[in-house]
């Protein structure tokens, strides 16, 4: 329904509503007219009168009102339709402009077409003589190989075996020169001459206290009291318990016999055994509760060692765990050698040849300190003691450089710093000065035995003596089966099997020895 349509409707209605109203006040006053008096009559004239008038005007004023709508509405439905033209003129543009632009692109397609059609001729042509000429390549590639092989009376498959072998020897032949010149780079007279003042300066600057000490296996019980001694096999049981070693009588059960690992459970074990010793305990009960106390205790100190180790070196405290496990050394000897003092001491040397050479001194004398914890472990976890303090080291957020060389000072990592060297130097010096270590004659036989046996161990090899206590090996090998380049990689292979099955301090030097003789008999 249009706007038109509802104003017409609109002004019927009123129209019908004014008549209604007029009709019915004209039937009032006709009902008045018949009464008798003359006055209401007259009265209801004048009424209806004025209700024609009124409707009259009424009628004019929706009249005029319904062609005003009518006007505004059929306006509005001229300007929709002026716009609906104007949108329906813009299709019909745009259309044409879509058709003309696909028919240009059709024709386009279509010369395409037939570009791609002239151009696939010369393509198949030229790919059936590509095939052709590969079939020529290879027929004369194999009439070349049968000449080849002809000529040289081998087959190519052994020809290519033969020259991967003279690649592979040549390429061993110049791995070994490298290696060498590297070798003889290192150790050049400059070079070990400079690492000699390094290391004599560090040495003479360094003044401390050398102890040697002795872990006590049997702790005696002294004389009986009422013909019982004063501990117990109860007693003996109950420091088990806590300290985490084996304790037994000797034959007559005149002393105590401490077997195990763990240094801190002795000495755990050594405290309690002396506080029984001073004041017998009535039953194991007692007995518990002493070793757990003294097993507080000697936390206590193991932190305060560790402490005291950071603070007399003058660097920053490492995570308590890395406090408890530098305290430890305390109770771990290396040779007899007390490994607390010797980290402390190669914690001072690793810093005075860092300040030699103008690297950071306290992060040298941080990385030699904790190059040992791991031995603190090793009663606990299987292993390389160097590998464990390294894990150890990442593990409680220390800086990779101090991990690189806590793992690499015995060769267990690749060095990746300075002061990776710095520290093997540093731990070499402190237990390879006289006095710091002692073997026993056993241990030092058995040493000797255990290098020329490792070193007899490859092939060429005709007899390995072990020289300078132990210090260096010298392997003589058989020239006939045995190059020079095969005498340098056969040193760094002993060398490097001595440092994977053997744990001695300091360095030992492999010296191969290949003797020429030419001998002849004059008669």
């Amino acid at each position: 329904m249009t706007g038109l349509q509802v104003v017409l409707l609109l002004g019927t209605l009123v129209l019908g509503g004014v008549l209604g109203l007029v009709l019915g006040r004209a039937q009032a006053r006709r009902r008045r007219a018949l009464l008798p008096d003359d006055s209401p009559r007259r009265e209801a004239e004048r009424l209806r009168a004025e209700a024609e008038e009124e409707a009259r005007r009424l009628l004019r004023e929706a009249e005029i009102a319904a062609r005003e709508a009518a006007l505004g509405a059929r306006a509005e439905a001229e300007n929709v339709l002026r716009l609906r033209e104007s949108d329906l003129a813009d299709t019909d543009t745009r259309l044409a402009a879509r058709a003309v632009a696909l028919e240009v692109e059709r024709e386009g397609l279509a010369q395409a077409k037939e570009r791609l059609e002239a151009r696939q001729a010369p393509i198949a042509a030229h790919e059936a003589e590509r095939e052709a000429r590969l079939g020529e390549a290879r027929q004369l590639q194999a009439s070349v190989r049968q000449t080849l092989e002809r000529v040289a009376g081998e087959k190519a498959e052994a020809l290519r075996a033969s020259m991967v072998e003279t690649e592979v020897e040549e390429a061993r032949a110049a791995a070994a020169q490298l290696l060498r010149h590297i070798s003889d780079g290192a150790t050049a007279p400059e070079h070990v001459r400079d690492a000699k003042r390094v290391m004599g300066i560090a040495v003479g600057r360094f003044a401390g206290h050398y102890l040697t000490e002795r872990h006590l296996s049997l702790i005696p019980l002294g004389e009986r009291r009422n013909g019982h001694a004063a501990v117990a096999e109860g007693d003996l049981r109950a420091i088990e318990g806590v300290a985490g070693i084996k304790l037994s009588f000797t034959e007559g059960e005149e002393a105590v016999r401490i077997e195990g690992l763990d240094g801190v459970g002795r000495e755990v074990a050594r405290r309690c055994l002396s506080n029984l010793l001073r004041r017998p305990a009535p039953n194991p009960e007692l007995v518990v509760r002493m070793a757990r106390d003294v097993a507080a205790e000697l936390d206590r100190e193991i932190l305060d060692l560790g402490k005291r180790a950071f603070s007399a070196l003058e660097i920053s405290r490492a995570h308590p765990e890395i406090l408890k496990l530098v305290g430890r050394l305390n109770y771990r000897t290396s040779y007899t050698q007390n490994q607390w003092k010797h980290a402390v001491e190669a914690g001072f040397l690793c810093g005075m040849m860092a300040d030699e050479l103008g690297l950071d001194r306290k992060m040298a004398r941080r990385a030699a300190l904790m190059h040992d914890i791991g031995k603190a472990l090793t009663h606990e976890l299987d292993g390389s003691h160097a590998v464990i303090g390294a894990d150890y080291a990442r593990r409680l957020g220390e800086a990779e450089v101090v991990a690189n060389a806590i793992g690499a000072h015995h060769t267990d990592e690749p060095f990746s710093s300075p002061y990776a060297y710095l520290v093997a130097a540093a731990d070499a010096m402190s237990g390879a000065r006289p006095g710091a270590r002692r073997q026993t004659e056993d241990n030092h036989v058995a040493k000797l035995a255990d290098l020329e046996r490792l070193s007899r161990g490859f092939a060429g090899v005709e007899e390995a003596f072990a020289v300078q206590g132990g210090r260096e090996v010298r392997v003589y090998v058989r020239e006939d089966r045995v190059d020079d380049l095969g005498a340098v990689k056969l040193s760094n292979d002993i060398a490097q099997v001595i440092s994977r099955e053997m744990t001695f301090p300091g360095q030992i030097k492999v010296t191969v020895i290949r003797e020429f003789r030419a001998i002849e008999t004059a008669s």
